[in-house]
């Protein structure tokens, strides 16, 4: 680990503490622009966002800032990623939103559209517990 490599806390709503790579968190436009504002002191709120989905986010931006990644894994690890309760999935969209992640925000975006394709309204409320 080399000497400049800064890291940034993230404090969820539930008030959970991640100390994360600065690299990965920026990976977020909300918190680039905090960063790039020096908005931030040593903690950054999310107030928004609880710390069960923090994780994914996370592990999310992790997998996806590694450089020795295949295609192939990427997109094994993004279909996996979407195979969650549809509550998950909603609480991923909030935070994906919030947090300014368009590659979250969308994979999930799309997800939701391939869970309700072809469905009747009926299907489509049983699915997500309308």
């Amino acid at each position: 680990m080399s000497s400049s490599t800064k890291f940034l806390t993230l404090k969820t709503c539930d008030g959970e503490e991640f100390i994360i790579d600065e690299a990965i968190a920026v990976r977020s436009q909300t918190i680039k622009n905090m960063v790039e504002d020096d908005c931030v002191s040593n903690v950054i709120p999310l107030p928004n966002v609880d710390s069960k989905t923090t994780t994914k986010v996370i592990d999310y931006s992790k997998k996806h800032s590694e450089e020795d990644v295949s295609k192939d894994m990427l997109m094994e690890f993004d279909k996996t990623f979407v195979k969650v309760h549809h509550s998950i999935m909603h609480a991923l969209i909030l935070a994906a939103n919030f947090l300014n992640d368009k590659e979250i925000l969308d994979m999930m975006c799309q997800e939701v559209a391939d869970r309700i394709k072809r469905k009747t309204p009926e299907e489509i409320r049983k699915e997500f517990d309308i």
